[in-house]
């Protein structure tokens, strides 16, 4: 028996054979292949801005495609070739005036904004600015041998690197001293590079695309190596003066990301309805079952595809279409045996088109031809966008689809390993980049939900199921993860013009939503570095940092230069600065917002299509000097934008850089014209000044002050300062408004985000690892800390679950400035409260600059279930949390299948036993054991059902630390016992750790495991 990673991998690598096209079969040692280096120049021509250099049988050709784009080609039998033909590279109009010298050793060969210097004995190239500054050197001239063409270029003292497309685990944080590989491998894991570009870029102010379909390998060490597996040299060179100038001059030249319709920014939904073997026979209409289910837990959902698998049909399309689009969905297929149905499927509803590794041909001209047909074959079909997803790709596909990561099981690593990977590709001009929620196979209700919460700030996700033991929809987890869920995905939802607006300014600047912090900030040294890996920018203005451990906190969080804003307290933090022991309980994503953002919101909806010419547009506004920000609206759904048929709104603020003053926010006129456009609108606005101002004008004329948020609510128009809201925030309703008129909101006697007087207000943190018994009372403690002014008239409070019971709050009369005064609240949660964790906001209002403050901060505890009084057996006791790598651990059984209790008897090298947990790496079981207890004894190994292979550690931890751990362990090896000294352990961990990187027949038995306890 196998796990499903492996057996699908094998069925891919069966039907494409693809590895051996890029890599020769080994039969016993070879000598490597001798190189051979360009010699002098012998001859010398140009053509216009063509330029042609012999050097022996060998011959160069340079040619300018603009002032700051190039390329340079080396046929060493002096035959030009160019197997890519018209596929990638699309015409570039006329090209620039150029001009070149004789040097006497060199030839210099110029625009009005670069000159690339061609050195005669031997050739080699450099490329310098116009003012004189060095670009880039050849260190020695251009190589070949049968299998492969090189350059080497010097490396500069600091100069860092980034691109190679998508590159699993990392690619956000600089490629320097690194071997970066393009080509493919189908390693959809960390370390692979799947959907890899053979495009990469310098902070020297420079990037190199190689024209080719050859596999490359680029060594960033010094110097700096970057080889094609050809025997030809093709690449064109862009100079610019930014990272974001030069991925914009490398989409020009291979095309701009596309537009995706707004359905394809909202969460998608993938399974197999007909034919599914790991659900049993099923019907396509199924499939709108689950669209109910997205709908009746209020959750959004803008396409499925129905047939995700493997010999997955479909019946019923143009039925199911209707169904699907009655609900606010759009209907997608995959693709595993081509597009030669695609017409006819357009006409029945298609909309999305998933293309498969299983027919991308020998080598990626198939797997582009793939995307551009498909995307083409929507767009002639019906009156929609194209929009594809391809887990192989190649350049070019940025104009046509979205580049996904492939197949991979849900685990805190999978989700560590994500977050720089789509970052990373932005900086390739892959603005579309994404993989499942939570992968297809394994994953935990947290994991799901820790993986969500930072997708969501993608501009593009999917969520599979059929594969997993249970399905993977939002809603399948029970609470509080379905809460949690539908919270995140309704804020990418109201999100949707922020990101909208993006996907818009890709189509010009090939700069995606994700972000690197190297990208937006070049001159930050650490973000190049590891400081920066773990977290990225979601467009200018978001930063978000994921939880990727099974954790209540999260360190680290380097936050750049500027003024950053935590998104659900409202405390204020400077940069650059790292944060650690940032709270982050299950609801809370770390998540901070730039000073100076206006972000454009539709508050309150489902889907894109529950909009009316009635809604209110939203703009969240964090007040910090002079900002603005452009929206970018059309239908949505149809072409029409490239005919014309959009429109831009543009939000300027202006307010103080720091403390008191006026802030004013003007709307202009909205811009252009589209079907469905709204002629007028209600505006609402969200200002965070921290204090409240003394009116709120709309175009002179005072708003009405409301005193409450139930009366801001009912009213139609007018303002509220709400204290309690995130550091306050001053929440604004204008009367509908012409659309094509500008206005401006103005507060009077307020103050830029963070209030008059910065850093004033208190904070409020809490101790990590609190714990509260079900039913029993205890005290949580909470530490509030007076900011740059004393803090005083202290009230402390907590906000808890329901069912719970608080005391009263508790009050400090003055807590001086810069000292921190601890405070105990008593809570106790319901006899039946869930063990786990619990998540309660802390509330400390004070006094503190002249003025009511709040400071809001929340945090989990811990709740534990009753603790063991006697000996007990590990099965029977309550799992705080079970991560597995296939299916369900199991109790008392085998792990068996993918569903629940479908092993077999605990079987070790012929010996049953009745007791124990079935489990498949990688998997990690947590008990409580509330310092009770003495000793763990067990027998480990690797199931008999498995029959001989899998390899596994496995291993002991108690209250964070190791205290076991086996040696590597297979399907062969001798039975285990174990018997681990526990010393009044808390909590205990059973982990069982794949060993080889398969994860196949990786079953591992705690059999007789049994907690010997007072």
């Amino acid at each position: 028996m196998r796990s499903p990673t492996r057996f699908r991998s094998a069925v891919v690598a069966a039907v494409v054979g693809l590895l051996a096209a890029f890599a020769a079969p080994t039969t016993g040692a070879q000598a490597e292949p001798a190189d051979t280096t360009v010699g002098d120049i012998t001859g010398f021509a140009h053509d216009g801005a063509v330029y042609r250099l012999t050097a022996g049988r060998a011959a160069a050709r340079v040619s300018f495609v603009s002032a700051e784009t190039f390329r340079i080609e080396l046929a060493p039998d002096g035959a030009f070739t160019d197997p890519t033909g018209k596929d990638i590279v699309l015409p570039q109009g006329a090209p620039p005036a150029t001009n070149w010298r004789d040097r006497g050793d060199r030839y210099e060969l110029s625009t009005s904004k670069v000159t690339l210097r061609a050195y005669k004995s031997p050739l080699r190239f450099a490329l310098h600015r116009a003012d004189g500054t060095q670009l880039w050197a050849e260190t020695k001239g251009l190589t070949w041998n049968q299998d492969r063409t090189t350059q080497t270029l010097a490396r500069g003292a600091d100069e860092q690197y980034y691109g190679a497309g998508m590159q699993n685990g990392r690619g956000n944080t600089s490629h320097r001293g690194k071997t970066v590989e393009v080509g493919v491998d189908y390693n959809w894991n960390d370390g692979g590079h799947p959907n890899s570009v053979p495009f990469y870029l310098s902070s020297a102010g420079y990037g190199v695309y190689r024209n080719t379909y050859a596999p490359n390998t680029y060594a960033f060490n010094d110097p700096v190596t970057a080889t094609a597996k050809e025997q030809r040299f093709d690449a064109y060179y862009f100079a610019g003066p930014s990272a974001k100038d030069v991925i914009g001059q490398y989409t020009k030249l291979t095309g701009k990301p596309f537009l995706p319709p707004v359905y394809g920014l909202e969460i998608g939904d993938a399974d197999c309805y007909l034919h599914n073997a790991n659900r049993g026979e099923r019907h396509t209409l199924d499939a709108l079952e689950v669209a109910d289910g997205y709908v009746q837990n209020d959750m959004p959902n803008g396409w499925m595809l129905i047939n995700d698998g493997y010999g997955c049909g479909y019946e019923d399309l143009a039925e199911t279409a209707q169904g699907l689009q009655s609900r606010k969905m759009q209907m997608g297929l995959w693709t595993e045996d081509g597009i030669g149905k695609l017409a006819d499927q357009v006409k029945a509803g298609q909309r999305v088109a998933k293309l498969d590794v299983a027919w991308v041909g020998d080598g990626y001209k198939f797997a582009l031809d793939g995307c551009k047909d498909a995307y083409k074959g929507i767009e002639d079909n019906s009156d929609a966008r194209g929009f594809t997803w391809a887990p192989e790709s190649w350049s070019g596909a940025q104009r046509c689809g979205v580049q996904w990561s492939g197949d991979q099981s849900g685990s805190w690593e999978y989700i560590r390993w994500q977050i720089p990977t789509y970052a990373g590709a932005s900086m390739s001009g892959l603005a579309y980049t994404t993989g499942d929620v939570d992968g297809i196979f394994g994953g935990s209700p947290k994991t799901y939900t820790r993986d969500l919460q930072w997708k969501m700030f993608l501009p593009v996700t999917m969520t599979m199921d059929g594969w997993a033991a249970n399905d993977k929809q939002p809603f399948r987890y029970g609470e509080p993860y379905t809460s949690v869920n539908r919270g995140y995905l309704k804020l990418h939802e109201s999100l949707l013009p922020y990101i909208y607006s993006y996907a818009h300014e890709a189509t010009s600047t090939g700069i995606g939503l994700a972000r690197p912090l190297a990208l937006e900030y070049p001159d930050d040294p650490k973000a190049a570095t590891d400081a920066a890996k773990y977290e990225f920018l979601s467009g200018e203005d978001f930063l978000v940092a994921p939880v990727h451990q099974d954790s209540v906190k999260r360190d680290g969080i380097y936050l750049p230069n500027g003024t950053w804003i935590d998104y659900w307290s409202g405390r204020t933090y400077e940069g650059p600065v790292t944060v650690d022991g940032y709270s982050a309980p299950l609801d809370t994503l770390p998540l901070f917002v730039k000073a100076g953002a206006a972000v454009p919101m539709w508050p309150g909806i489902r889907s894109y299509a529950d909009r009316t010419a009635c809604s209110a547009l939203a703009w969240d506004i964090y007040p910090q000097g002079r900002s603005s920000f452009t929206m970018y609206e059309d239908d949505g759904v149809t072409r029409a934008h490239r005919g014309g048929q959009y429109a831009t709104q543009r939000a300027d603020v202006d307010a103080p850089r720091s403390g008191a003053g006026d802030v004013s926010v003007r709307i202009g006129a909205s811009q252009g014209q589209f079907t469905g456009k709204q002629a007028t609108r209600p505006y609402h606005f969200s200002v965070h000044t921290g204090d409240a101002p003394s009116r709120v004008g709309l175009d002179g004329r005072g708003l009405p002050r409301l005193s409450s948020k139930a009366a801001y609510e009912k009213a139609a128009q007018g303002w509220w300062y709400d204290q309690d809201d995130r550091g306050g925030v001053v929440h604004v309703k204008t009367p509908s408004l012409r659309t094509d008129r500008d206005f401006e909101l103005e507060l009077k006697d307020t103050s830029a985000v963070g209030g008059e007087v910065a850093g004033a207000a208190a904070t409020v943190s809490v101790p990590a690892g609190q714990e509260l018994g079900a039913g029993v009372t205890g005290n949580v403690a909470l530490d509030v800390t007076a900011g740059s002014r004393d803090a005083t008239a202290v009230q402390v409070s907590l906000n808890v679950p329901a069912g719970w019971q608080v005391s009263r709050s508790q009050a400090v009369d003055r807590i001086p400035a810069g000292t921190t005064k601890r405070v105990e609240v008593a809570v106790t949660p319901p006899k039946d409260a869930k063990p786990g964790e619990a998540t309660l906001t802390a509330v400390a209002r004070h006094r503190a600059a002249g003025t009511d403050r709040t400071a809001l901060q929340r945090f989990a505890v811990g709740v534990m279930p009753e603790p063991p009084v006697a000996d007990a057996w590990a099965s029977e006791l309550v799992w705080l949390s079970a991560a597995n790598g296939y299916g369900p651990a199991e109790r008392d059984r085998s792990n068996g299948e993918s569903g629940a209790a479908d092993g077999h008897v605990l079987t070790l090298a012929g010996k049953t036993y009745e007791k124990g947990i079935g489990a498949h790496a990688d998997s990690d079981i947590e008990v409580y054991l509330g310092g009770r207890c003495t000793a763990l004894t067990a027998d480990v190994g690797i199931d008999d059902e498995i029959n001989g292979y899998g390899e596994v550690a496995f291993s002991v931890e108690a209250d964070g630390k190791v205290l076991w751990t086996s040696p590597k362990l297979t399907g062969a090896s001798a039975t285990v016992p174990v018997n681990v000294p526990l010393d009044g352990a808390r909590h205990v961990r059973l982990k069982v750790t794949d060993t080889n990187g398969s994860k196949s027949g990786d079953h591992g038995d705690w059999a007789a495991a049994r907690f010997s306890c007072a």
